[in-house]
């Protein structure tokens, strides 16, 4: 079985650097440089999300807010 928790977080793409803030205990808000177009800003915030919880980003999903700022994401296998 996976254990699997939720993360919340605003995502600002086309920022002037990558940069992730934690704002409460599953929430952080993220700036990243990749623009929203085709998906690239949300590959770019799972990819700086995994780094700051030392997991594969492989493991993480957006299961809501795909085309909003506003994100809810999946974290599989997490302990």
């Amino acid at each position: 079985m996976h254990e699997r928790f939720l993360i919340r977080l605003k995502a600002h793409p086309g920022a002037r650097e990558d940069r992730l803030e934690q704002k409460g205990s599953d929430r952080f808000e993220v700036w990243v440089q990749a623009d929203a177009e085709q998906g690239r800003a949300n590959a770019a915030v799972l990819a700086l999300l995994a780094g700051r919880l030392k997991t594969d980003p492989k493991r993480l999903r957006i299961v809501k807010g795909a085309a909003s700022p506003y994100k809810i994401v999946t974290v599989l296998g997490m302990d």
